[in-house]
Protein backbone atom coordinates (compact mmCIF):
# COMPACT_ATOMS: atom_id res chain seq x y z
CA UNK A 1 0.00 0.00 0.00
CA UNK A 2 1.19 3.51 -0.76
CA UNK A 3 2.29 5.71 1.36
CA UNK A 4 -0.09 9.22 2.50
CA UNK A 5 2.76 11.48 1.28
CA UNK A 6 3.11 8.99 -1.69
CA UNK A 7 -0.89 9.42 -2.33
CA UNK A 8 -0.56 13.00 -1.43
CA UNK A 9 1.99 13.42 -4.21
CA UNK A 10 0.40 11.60 -6.64
CA UNK A 11 -2.94 13.14 -6.22
CA UNK A 12 -1.84 16.61 -5.90
CA UNK A 13 -2.55 17.56 -2.92
CA UNK A 14 -0.81 19.77 -0.31
CA UNK A 15 -1.14 20.42 2.72
CA UNK A 16 -0.26 18.54 6.01
CA UNK A 17 -3.42 19.21 7.81
CA UNK A 18 -4.09 17.04 10.26
CA UNK A 19 -7.98 16.92 9.19
CA UNK A 20 -7.02 16.72 6.00
CA UNK A 21 -4.50 13.74 6.90
CA UNK A 22 -7.04 11.66 8.62
CA UNK A 23 -9.93 12.46 5.31
CA UNK A 24 -6.85 10.54 3.15
CA UNK A 25 -6.30 7.62 5.30
CA UNK A 26 -9.93 7.19 5.29
CA UNK A 27 -10.18 7.01 1.55
CA UNK A 28 -6.99 4.57 1.80
CA UNK A 29 -8.60 2.47 4.07
CA UNK A 30 -12.11 2.48 2.22
CA UNK A 31 -10.79 2.18 -1.24
CA UNK A 32 -9.89 -1.77 -1.81
CA UNK A 33 -13.93 -2.29 -0.52
CA UNK A 34 -17.41 -1.84 -2.54
CA UNK A 35 -18.33 0.74 0.48
CA UNK A 36 -20.44 3.15 -0.84
CA UNK A 37 -18.87 6.60 0.16
CA UNK A 38 -20.26 9.95 1.36
CA UNK A 39 -18.06 13.05 1.27
CA UNK A 40 -18.89 16.05 2.67
CA UNK A 41 -17.69 19.68 3.34
CA UNK A 42 -17.98 23.16 2.32
CA UNK A 43 -17.84 24.40 -1.63
CA UNK A 44 -14.50 24.62 -2.74
CA UNK A 45 -12.53 22.50 -0.11
CA UNK A 46 -11.76 19.58 -3.12
CA UNK A 47 -14.02 17.12 -2.79
CA UNK A 48 -13.59 15.86 -6.07
CA UNK A 49 -9.93 14.62 -5.33
CA UNK A 50 -11.62 11.71 -2.72
CA UNK A 51 -13.13 9.59 -5.38
CA UNK A 52 -10.24 10.02 -7.59
CA UNK A 53 -7.90 7.96 -5.03
CA UNK A 54 -10.42 6.05 -4.25
CA UNK A 55 -11.36 4.47 -7.64
CA UNK A 56 -7.33 4.34 -8.50
CA UNK A 57 -6.67 2.08 -5.21
CA UNK A 58 -9.34 0.01 -5.83
CA UNK A 59 -9.95 -3.27 -8.15
CA UNK A 60 -11.96 -1.06 -10.13
CA UNK A 61 -9.29 1.11 -11.50
CA UNK A 62 -9.28 -0.21 -14.96
CA UNK A 63 -12.74 0.24 -15.34
CA UNK A 64 -14.66 3.74 -16.17
CA UNK A 65 -14.81 6.30 -13.49
CA UNK A 66 -17.31 8.91 -14.55
CA UNK A 67 -17.97 12.18 -12.57
CA UNK A 68 -21.67 13.46 -12.70
CA UNK A 69 -22.09 16.85 -11.25
CA UNK A 70 -26.02 16.29 -10.10
CA UNK A 71 -26.49 20.38 -9.56
CA UNK A 72 -26.00 20.84 -13.08
CA UNK A 73 -28.24 18.65 -15.03
CA UNK A 74 -31.78 19.94 -15.35
CA UNK A 75 -34.74 17.94 -13.57
CA UNK A 76 -36.21 16.76 -16.57
CA UNK A 77 -33.83 15.33 -18.05
CA UNK A 78 -31.13 13.71 -15.25
CA UNK A 79 -33.27 10.46 -15.12
CA UNK A 80 -31.89 9.97 -18.23
CA UNK A 81 -28.48 11.01 -17.79
CA UNK A 82 -27.92 8.55 -15.30
CA UNK A 83 -30.12 5.73 -16.33
CA UNK A 84 -30.70 5.96 -20.16
CA UNK A 85 -33.54 6.15 -22.24
CA UNK A 86 -35.16 4.46 -25.22
CA UNK A 87 -36.10 5.83 -28.41
CA UNK A 88 -39.47 7.52 -28.21
CA UNK A 89 -39.01 7.62 -25.02
CA UNK A 90 -39.96 11.45 -24.77
CA UNK A 91 -39.75 14.30 -27.31
CA UNK A 92 -35.95 14.41 -28.68
CA UNK A 93 -35.76 10.83 -28.22
CA UNK A 94 -34.76 9.67 -31.78
CA UNK A 95 -32.72 6.95 -30.76
CA UNK A 96 -31.84 4.99 -27.51
CA UNK A 97 -29.53 6.05 -25.17
CA UNK A 98 -27.10 4.37 -22.48
CA UNK A 99 -26.97 6.36 -19.34
CA UNK A 100 -24.18 6.27 -16.74
CA UNK A 101 -25.11 3.60 -14.43
CA UNK A 102 -24.60 1.44 -17.88
CA UNK A 103 -21.54 2.68 -19.55
CA UNK A 104 -19.46 2.38 -15.92
CA UNK A 105 -20.13 -0.84 -15.14
CA UNK A 106 -17.83 -2.54 -13.38
CA UNK A 107 -16.25 0.97 -12.30
CA UNK A 108 -17.11 3.92 -10.31
CA UNK A 109 -19.42 7.35 -10.33
CA UNK A 110 -18.78 9.83 -8.22
CA UNK A 111 -21.86 11.72 -7.95
CA UNK A 112 -20.97 15.69 -7.26
CA UNK A 113 -23.88 17.57 -5.85
CA UNK A 114 -26.03 14.48 -4.62
CA UNK A 115 -27.86 16.68 -2.27
CA UNK A 116 -29.79 18.66 -5.63
CA UNK A 117 -30.92 15.56 -6.74
CA UNK A 118 -34.69 15.22 -7.03
CA UNK A 119 -36.47 13.13 -4.92
CA UNK A 120 -37.88 10.82 -8.02
CA UNK A 121 -34.29 10.16 -9.04
CA UNK A 122 -33.13 9.38 -5.59
CA UNK A 123 -35.66 6.58 -5.64
CA UNK A 124 -33.75 5.20 -8.70
CA UNK A 125 -30.81 6.08 -7.26
CA UNK A 126 -31.72 3.70 -3.80
CA UNK A 127 -32.67 0.80 -5.74
CA UNK A 128 -29.33 0.69 -7.60
CA UNK A 129 -27.83 0.77 -4.60
CA UNK A 130 -29.87 -1.85 -3.12
CA UNK A 131 -29.96 -4.18 -5.63
CA UNK A 132 -28.01 -3.26 -8.54
CA UNK A 133 -30.83 -2.68 -10.47
CA UNK A 134 -32.19 0.30 -12.94
CA UNK A 135 -35.10 0.95 -15.71
CA UNK A 136 -34.26 2.92 -18.07
CA UNK A 137 -36.66 5.98 -19.41
CA UNK A 138 -39.46 4.66 -21.42
CA UNK A 139 -38.70 0.93 -20.58
CA UNK A 140 -40.32 -1.70 -18.35
CA UNK A 141 -37.04 -3.88 -18.67
CA UNK A 142 -34.84 -4.73 -15.81
CA UNK A 143 -30.99 -3.93 -16.02
CA UNK A 144 -28.28 -4.80 -13.84
CA UNK A 145 -25.04 -2.75 -13.05
CA UNK A 146 -21.98 -3.09 -11.25
CA UNK A 147 -21.15 0.30 -10.46
CA UNK A 148 -19.25 1.80 -7.11
CA UNK A 149 -20.65 5.04 -6.27
CA UNK A 150 -18.73 7.86 -4.38
CA UNK A 151 -21.27 10.90 -3.30
CA UNK A 152 -20.19 14.33 -2.18
CA UNK A 153 -22.19 17.67 -1.18
CA UNK A 154 -21.58 20.19 0.78
CA UNK A 155 -25.36 20.52 1.82
CA UNK A 156 -26.62 19.72 5.27
CA UNK A 157 -28.05 16.17 4.97
CA UNK A 158 -29.76 16.42 8.13
CA UNK A 159 -31.28 19.47 7.48
CA UNK A 160 -31.91 18.59 3.77
CA UNK A 161 -34.20 15.71 5.36
CA UNK A 162 -35.88 17.33 8.22
CA UNK A 163 -37.36 19.42 5.18
CA UNK A 164 -38.37 16.52 3.20
CA UNK A 165 -35.71 17.64 -0.04
CA UNK A 166 -33.74 13.95 0.19
CA UNK A 167 -34.53 10.67 1.49
CA UNK A 168 -33.26 9.61 5.12
CA UNK A 169 -32.82 5.84 3.64
CA UNK A 170 -31.12 6.97 0.48
CA UNK A 171 -28.53 9.60 2.86
CA UNK A 172 -28.09 6.28 5.40
CA UNK A 173 -26.99 3.99 2.30
CA UNK A 174 -24.56 6.33 0.68
CA UNK A 175 -22.76 7.70 3.58
CA UNK A 176 -22.07 3.89 4.67
CA UNK A 177 -18.47 5.53 5.25
CA UNK A 178 -18.44 9.11 5.79
CA UNK A 179 -15.41 11.04 5.10
CA UNK A 180 -15.44 14.95 6.00
CA UNK A 181 -12.81 17.60 4.43
CA UNK A 182 -11.96 20.51 6.56
CA UNK A 183 -12.62 24.01 5.04
CA UNK A 184 -9.55 26.16 4.21
CA UNK A 185 -9.64 28.39 7.24
CA UNK A 186 -9.13 25.59 9.28
CA UNK A 187 -6.07 24.34 8.05
CA UNK A 188 -3.72 27.00 8.89
CA UNK A 189 0.13 26.79 7.06
CA UNK A 190 -1.52 25.38 4.47
CA UNK A 191 -2.85 28.13 3.14
CA UNK A 192 0.48 29.67 2.61
CA UNK A 193 2.21 26.60 1.04
CA UNK A 194 -0.95 26.40 -1.43
CA UNK A 195 -0.75 30.14 -2.37
CA UNK A 196 2.72 29.67 -2.87
CA UNK A 197 2.22 26.62 -5.15
CA UNK A 198 -0.57 28.88 -7.26
CA UNK A 199 1.61 31.35 -7.69
CA UNK A 200 4.51 28.89 -9.40
CA UNK A 201 2.03 27.13 -11.65
CA UNK A 202 0.49 30.97 -12.90
CA UNK A 203 4.43 31.91 -13.29
CA UNK A 204 4.90 29.02 -15.25
CA UNK A 205 1.64 29.91 -17.11
CA UNK A 206 2.00 33.25 -17.80
CA UNK A 207 5.81 33.08 -18.15
CA UNK A 208 6.23 35.73 -15.62
CA UNK A 209 8.17 36.16 -12.04
CA UNK A 210 6.57 34.13 -8.97
CA UNK A 211 5.13 36.75 -6.72
CA UNK A 212 5.63 36.84 -3.13
CA UNK A 213 4.06 37.86 0.07
CA UNK A 214 6.07 39.85 2.66
CA UNK A 215 5.78 39.25 6.24
CA UNK A 216 2.56 41.04 7.17
CA UNK A 217 0.55 39.81 4.04
CA UNK A 218 1.30 36.12 4.78
CA UNK A 219 -0.26 37.25 8.13
CA UNK A 220 -3.11 38.40 6.59
CA UNK A 221 -3.47 35.39 4.18
CA UNK A 222 -3.35 32.99 6.75
CA UNK A 223 -5.82 35.17 8.88
CA UNK A 224 -9.09 35.52 6.31
CA UNK A 225 -11.85 33.73 6.52
CA UNK A 226 -11.92 32.23 2.74
CA UNK A 227 -15.58 31.57 2.17
CA UNK A 228 -14.55 30.07 -1.12
CA UNK A 229 -11.95 27.69 0.24
CA UNK A 230 -9.42 26.63 -2.22
CA UNK A 231 -11.07 27.71 -5.19
CA UNK A 232 -10.90 31.45 -3.95
CA UNK A 233 -7.21 31.47 -2.95
CA UNK A 234 -6.80 29.94 -6.12
CA UNK A 235 -8.47 32.91 -7.97
CA UNK A 236 -6.49 35.23 -5.81
CA UNK A 237 -3.37 34.25 -6.72
CA UNK A 238 -4.10 34.04 -10.52
CA UNK A 239 -5.50 37.73 -10.26
CA UNK A 240 -2.10 39.29 -8.05
CA UNK A 241 0.23 37.06 -10.41
CA UNK A 242 -1.64 38.82 -13.63
CA UNK A 243 -2.39 42.87 -12.33
CA UNK A 244 0.73 43.07 -10.08
CA UNK A 245 3.60 44.51 -11.71
CA UNK A 246 5.36 44.39 -8.35
CA UNK A 247 6.20 40.83 -7.66
CA UNK A 248 6.36 40.97 -3.71
CA UNK A 249 2.51 41.85 -2.53
CA UNK A 250 2.55 44.11 0.97
CA UNK A 251 -0.50 44.04 2.41
CA UNK A 252 -1.99 47.09 1.15
CA UNK A 253 -2.02 45.53 -1.94
CA UNK A 254 -3.29 41.94 -0.55
CA UNK A 255 -6.12 43.68 1.11
CA UNK A 256 -7.72 44.92 -2.46
CA UNK A 257 -8.23 41.15 -3.73
CA UNK A 258 -10.03 39.89 -0.22
CA UNK A 259 -13.82 40.74 -0.18
CA UNK A 260 -15.17 41.77 2.63
CA UNK A 261 -11.87 41.68 4.97
CA UNK A 262 -12.69 43.42 7.90
CA UNK A 263 -13.60 41.11 10.58
CA UNK A 264 -13.94 38.86 7.61
CA UNK A 265 -17.66 39.05 8.35
CA UNK A 266 -20.48 38.05 6.02
CA UNK A 267 -21.93 41.16 4.03
CA UNK A 268 -24.92 43.03 5.84
CA UNK A 269 -28.01 43.10 3.33
CA UNK A 270 -30.24 46.32 3.40
CA UNK A 271 -29.49 49.41 4.88
CA UNK A 272 -27.71 49.26 8.24
CA UNK A 273 -27.98 52.91 9.41
CA UNK A 274 -31.60 52.70 8.70
CA UNK A 275 -31.98 49.60 10.69
CA UNK A 276 -30.03 50.63 13.80
CA UNK A 277 -31.64 54.12 13.77
CA UNK A 278 -35.42 52.62 13.81
CA UNK A 279 -34.12 50.28 16.70
CA UNK A 280 -33.40 53.20 18.58
CA UNK A 281 -36.28 55.00 17.70
CA UNK A 282 -38.68 52.12 18.67
CA UNK A 283 -36.41 51.95 22.31
CA UNK A 284 -36.96 55.74 23.10
CA UNK A 285 -40.80 55.41 22.70
CA UNK A 286 -40.96 52.16 24.85
CA UNK A 287 -38.95 54.30 27.42
CA UNK A 288 -41.25 56.97 27.30
CA UNK A 289 -44.32 54.46 27.56
CA UNK A 290 -42.62 53.09 30.64
CA UNK A 291 -41.88 56.36 32.30
CA UNK A 292 -45.03 57.24 31.50
CA UNK A 293 -46.70 54.20 33.40
CA UNK A 294 -44.19 54.69 35.98
CA UNK A 295 -45.71 57.93 36.75
CA UNK A 296 -49.29 56.76 36.64
CA UNK A 297 -48.97 53.94 39.27
CA UNK A 298 -47.17 56.69 41.72
CA UNK A 299 -49.99 59.19 41.29
CA UNK A 300 -52.27 55.98 41.80
CA UNK A 301 -50.53 55.40 44.77
CA UNK A 302 -51.01 58.79 46.32
CA UNK A 303 -54.37 58.68 45.40
CA UNK A 304 -55.27 55.53 46.85
CA UNK A 305 -53.12 56.14 50.21
CA UNK A 306 -55.19 59.42 50.43
CA UNK A 307 -58.46 57.71 49.94
CA UNK A 308 -57.82 55.24 52.59
CA UNK A 309 -56.97 58.00 54.94
CA UNK A 310 -59.58 60.29 54.43
CA UNK A 311 -62.55 58.19 53.08
CA UNK A 312 -64.89 59.16 50.06
CA UNK A 313 -64.39 63.05 50.91
CA UNK A 314 -64.75 66.03 48.88
CA UNK A 315 -61.26 67.87 50.18
CA UNK A 316 -59.77 64.29 48.56
CA UNK A 317 -61.65 65.06 45.35
CA UNK A 318 -60.80 68.51 45.30
CA UNK A 319 -56.87 67.87 46.03
CA UNK A 320 -56.51 65.75 43.31
CA UNK A 321 -59.04 67.33 41.11
CA UNK A 322 -56.48 66.98 37.92
CA UNK A 323 -55.36 63.13 38.35
CA UNK A 324 -58.76 62.05 38.85
CA UNK A 325 -59.47 63.66 35.42
CA UNK A 326 -56.76 61.92 34.02
CA UNK A 327 -56.81 58.38 35.21
CA UNK A 328 -61.13 58.57 34.64
CA UNK A 329 -61.59 60.09 31.28
CA UNK A 330 -64.00 58.20 30.06
CA UNK A 331 -65.81 58.73 33.23
CA UNK A 332 -68.00 62.19 33.55
CA UNK A 333 -65.09 64.74 35.64
CA UNK A 334 -65.97 64.74 39.18
CA UNK A 335 -66.74 68.17 40.91
CA UNK A 336 -67.04 69.74 44.34
CA UNK A 337 -70.70 68.87 44.48
CA UNK A 338 -71.50 65.62 42.44
CA UNK A 339 -68.70 62.81 42.07
CA UNK A 340 -69.74 60.03 39.71
CA UNK A 341 -66.27 58.00 40.96
CA UNK A 342 -67.34 55.04 43.58
CA UNK A 343 -64.13 54.37 45.57
CA UNK A 344 -63.88 51.60 47.85
CA UNK A 345 -63.48 51.93 51.38
CA UNK A 346 -60.64 50.20 52.47
CA UNK A 347 -60.25 49.05 56.42
CA UNK A 348 -57.49 51.35 58.30
CA UNK A 349 -55.23 49.29 59.68
CA UNK A 350 -51.76 50.47 60.76
CA UNK A 351 -50.27 47.29 58.71
CA UNK A 352 -52.36 48.52 55.59
CA UNK A 353 -51.28 52.04 55.43
CA UNK A 354 -47.64 52.02 56.44
CA UNK A 355 -47.35 49.67 53.53
CA UNK A 356 -48.48 51.83 50.50
CA UNK A 357 -47.14 48.51 47.92
CA UNK A 358 -49.22 46.33 49.25
CA UNK A 359 -52.56 47.79 48.66
CA UNK A 360 -51.93 48.42 44.96
CA UNK A 361 -52.17 45.12 44.05
CA UNK A 362 -56.13 44.69 45.28
CA UNK A 363 -57.33 47.72 43.24
CA UNK A 364 -58.82 46.96 40.22
CA UNK A 365 -57.59 49.54 37.52
CA UNK A 366 -60.21 51.08 35.10
CA UNK A 367 -57.19 51.55 32.26
CA UNK A 368 -55.17 48.78 30.91
CA UNK A 369 -51.74 49.96 31.01
CA UNK A 370 -50.25 47.04 28.69
CA UNK A 371 -47.16 48.67 27.11
CA UNK A 372 -48.73 47.52 24.06
CA UNK A 373 -52.03 49.81 24.58
CA UNK A 374 -50.20 52.58 25.90
CA UNK A 375 -48.11 52.50 22.46
CA UNK A 376 -51.26 52.23 20.44
CA UNK A 377 -52.81 55.35 22.49
CA UNK A 378 -49.62 57.62 21.80
CA UNK A 379 -49.80 56.64 18.27
CA UNK A 380 -53.69 57.50 18.00
CA UNK A 381 -53.25 60.85 19.69
CA UNK A 382 -50.57 61.70 17.69
CA UNK A 383 -51.96 61.12 14.53
CA UNK A 384 -55.08 62.97 15.60
CA UNK A 385 -53.03 65.68 16.66
CA UNK A 386 -51.44 65.86 13.32
CA UNK A 387 -54.73 65.44 11.58
CA UNK A 388 -53.49 61.65 10.25
CA UNK A 389 -50.31 63.38 8.90
CA UNK A 390 -48.03 60.80 9.21
CA UNK A 391 -44.59 62.15 8.33
CA UNK A 392 -45.66 64.87 11.64
CA UNK A 393 -46.44 62.09 13.99
CA UNK A 394 -43.45 60.10 13.17
CA UNK A 395 -41.65 63.06 14.05
CA UNK A 396 -43.38 64.13 17.09
CA UNK A 397 -43.17 60.18 18.45
CA UNK A 398 -39.51 60.51 17.89
CA UNK A 399 -39.56 57.33 14.74
CA UNK A 400 -38.96 56.82 11.50
CA UNK A 401 -41.88 57.40 9.16
CA UNK A 402 -41.47 53.73 8.24
CA UNK A 403 -41.70 52.20 11.62
CA UNK A 404 -45.14 54.15 12.01
CA UNK A 405 -46.41 52.94 9.15
CA UNK A 406 -45.43 49.05 9.68
CA UNK A 407 -46.87 49.60 13.43
CA UNK A 408 -50.46 51.41 12.04
CA UNK A 409 -50.50 48.21 9.75
CA UNK A 410 -49.80 45.77 12.61
CA UNK A 411 -52.01 47.13 14.95
CA UNK A 412 -54.73 48.15 12.29
CA UNK A 413 -55.11 52.02 13.39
Amino acid sequence: MESLQAIKQRFGIIGNDVQLNRAIEKAIRVAPTDISVLVVGESGVGKENVPKIIHQLSHRKHAKYIAVNCGAIPEGTIDSELFGHEKGAFTGATSARKGYFEVADGGTIFLDEVGELPLTTQVRLLRVLENGEFIKVGSSQVQKTNVRIVAATNVNMHDAIAKGKFREDLYYRLSTIEIPLPPLRERGEDIHLLFRKFAADFAQKYRMPTIRLDEDATKILLNYNFPGNIRQLRNIAEQISVVEENRTITTDKLIQYLPNIKGNLPAVLGNTTSNQSDFANERDIMYKILFDMRNDINDLKKLTLDLMKNGNSKQVQEANHGLIQRIYQEQPTPTTETSNIEVVQIPQSSSTVTNSFDFAETIEEDENLSLQEKEIEMIKKSLEKNNGKRKLAAQELGISERTLYRKIKQYDL
